[in-house]
């Protein structure tokens, strides 16, 4: 565990976490890093050495950034599948909460595939951020960013990103949100090699919706808009189309969709649920990238 620092023209600005995950790179939050130069951020590692950095990459997308230390040989963090993260186990929340280092906080998963949709600010337009992360009751507060949320055995599942409060200042109310591990290093290996992520999509527009499932009324992504020769299109999925879920994960809203869809990788096969007009239907696509 590392803490991030943030600075411009020689005054600290902004301060977070971040997590080793291999020799010489660490994973930490885009909005820690913002639209900072490399010369601008910085990284104190447990020995309470500094270091400085460059920026192997950053993806407002899915709020992941990577650091690189070239004058260092770090030791990383295990890495655990998120896939086998479950409800109710017992978690710790690690990072750099209002300046303290090495904040330890403990809680329970509280719940999983949580859709969380955030607005990303930079130099340019604002960038939509949707995650279907895991919920934590472990306290998270501002300088937690970019830390890591770890299981029992002290592995990585996911990086902890945001919280919901009950207003400016309230700061945990016991609500917060990491990204799942396997997200992370999905985004993180494309950060390191070509500097940018591709995401997965589906060229797709959607919208909550309610669909008719025998005598049952569930929630669903219903289908706006499809585009053309798009994964969508070339799998049969039709505008007013209800999907239920992919690869047999419920997507229960538009953010539930979106969120899964980009924590797939490019190139995957994918079965999506759909009812339309009554029936089921089960539709194969393979995920293009944006």
């Amino acid at each position: 565990m590392v803490s991030v620092g943030v600075s411009s023209g020689g005054r600290p600005v902004g301060e977070g976490s971040g997590v080793v995950i291999d020799d010489h790179h660490i994973v930490t939050n885009a909005h820690v890093v913002g639209d900072a130069t490399d010369s601008d951020v910085s990284v104190t590692l447990s020995d309470n050495t500094v270091k400085p950095v460059t920026i192997a990459g950053r993806d407002p997308i899915t709020d992941l950034a990577v650091l690189t230390v070239k004058d260092a040989k770090l030791t990383p963090i295990r890495i655990a599948t998120s896939a086998k993260v479950r409800t109710g186990q017992p978690v710790m929340a690690v990072g750099n909460p209002l300046g303290l280092e090495g904040t330890v906080t403990t809680g329970i998963v509280s719940a999983l595939n949580r859709p969380v949709a955030a607005s990303e600010q930079g130099a340019g337009p604002s960038v939509a951020t949707v995650t279907n992360a895991i919920q934590t009751s472990a306290p998270i507060n501002p300088g937690n960013s970019g830390g890591a949320l770890v299981n029992g055995c002290g592995e990585l599942i996911g990086i902890n990103s945001s919280i919901a409060t009950l207003g400016p200042g309230s700061g945990s109310i016991g609500i917060g949100f990491a990204i799942p591990s396997d997200q992370v290093s999905m985004v993180a290996q494309q950060l390191i090699r070509d500097g940018r992520a591709r995401h997965s999509q589906l060229g797709i527009s959607v919208a909550d919706g309610i669909a008719a499932r025998g005598t049952q009324q569930v929630r669903s992504a219903v289908v706006v808009s499809v585009v053309a020769d798009s994964p969508a299109q070339r799998a049969g999925v039709k505008a007013g189309d209800h999907i239920l879920s992919i690869d047999g994960a419920a997507t229960t809203s538009a953010l539930s969709l979106v969120g899964h869809v980009r924590g797939l990788p490019v190139g995957k096969q994918v079965n999506l649920l759909v009812v339309r007009d009554g029936k089921e239907l089960t539709l194969s696509a393979t995920l293009a990238s944006d």
